[in-house]
């Protein structure tokens, strides 16, 4: 998320969003109330926005997105947190590990992202098409990989070995060489981690 002294990548400047005390958020922008649904179009048409407490000024932009997560995680057929996923997070709230848990998200999302957006366009040019069954799955593949790497730092499973994906899942990355790239991408910063967190426990 950006800051406020930052521009988007587009060029244009977050949109400020005021909260006050009634729990009411106000675009500064467009001078007019908005809900947490209109905050998350903003984001899914590419733009972005810094949201303060009204009164203390208080930068409170993580709470609002996290606020914006619960409401579409709420919402029928729009999961994209499985719950063993979520737990294994809660796991690292207060634990010696969680400074690298962040990065490690951030750094694979961006990966899944440009390699989402590459087959996208490609599919596109090449078929006219997008292909919702192959981003399902390579959606799956990823949030595999991002609970591997999780029990793998966990407090509870750091000393257990990653275990292989299902045959079936292995089978059907092999048979697209972009799932194995991105699947390549993330055992890369998987490894990393690795090395981090001996690192941490030798010294």
């Amino acid at each position: 998320m950006n800051t406020p002294s930052r521009d988007n990548s587009n060029g244009a400047k977050p949109v400020v969003v005021k909260k006050y005390a009634n729990r009411r958020l106000y675009n500064t922008a467009t001078s007019s109330y908005v809900t947490l649904d209109d905050l998350a179009k903003l984001i899914k048409e590419g733009g972005d926005f810094v949201a303060h407490d009204a009164k203390t000024g208080e930068d409170i932009t993580r709470s609002v997105l996290t606020q914006i997560i619960v409401e579409q995680e709420q919402k029928g057929g729009q999961n994209l947190l499985p719950t063993s996923f979520l737990r294994q997070l809660i796991s690292f709230y207060g634990d010696s590990m969680q400074f690298l848990v962040p990065g490690y998200l951030e750094q694979a999302m961006i990966a899944f992202a440009r390699n989402q957006e590459q087959m996208r366009k490609n599919l596109q040019a090449t078929f006219g098409i997008f292909p919702f069954g192959q981003f399902e799955e390579m959606g799956k593949q990823n949030m595999a990989l991002f609970e591997r790497a999780l029990k793998m730092l966990s407090p509870y499973g750091r000393d257990e070995k990653p275990v292989s994906a299902e045959p079936e899942t292995k089978q059907k990355a092999a048979e697209d060489p972009r799932l194995k790239r991105l699947e390549a991408q993330i055992e890369t910063l998987t490894q990393q981690l690795e090395a981090l967190g001996r690192d941490r426990q030798d010294h």
